[in-house]
């Protein structure tokens, strides 16, 4: 890959991740979007059969952005997931199509009647 991040940038209130390529394309990543559809085995699986629907992440923050060597960032959330590695091919590709994601994932969850609301524990 040739186009590296030039700027990674964490919103004040936590959800927003800025991401700008050297390129000059800019991208600013949900943190519900990102948590979602993190490329964790956790999230993912091991296979496109075993990709997990994550309810409840419509208020998630991320707590912590660090470097994995040259090419990614670990990002930390408020509900301590943090073994997604985000690669900068990954970033862009979650930029380019965040928006048809989201809306799958949206349509995935109501379709298992789940949804982006945190349960709050009394």
């Amino acid at each position: 890959m040739s186009d590296w991040p030039s700027e990674i940038r964490l919103s004040k209130d936590r959800r927003t991740l800025h991401v700008t390529f050297e390129s000059g394309e800019s991208h600013a990543l949900s943190a519900e979007l990102l948590r979602v559809e993190s490329p964790s085995a956790e999230v993912q699986g091991h296979g496109p059969t075993q990709k997990q629907t994550v309810p409840g992440k419509r208020d998630v923050e991320i707590i912590k952005v660090e470097p994995v060597g040259h090419y990614a960032v670990r990002l930390t959330f408020d509900d301590m997931h943090d073994t997604g590695i985000y690669g900068w091919d990954y970033l862009r590709e979650l930029g380019r199509n965040g928006e048809a994601k989201f809306q799958a994932y949206v349509d995935e969850l109501a379709a298992k009647g789940m949804s982006r609301e945190r349960v709050r524990r009394v």
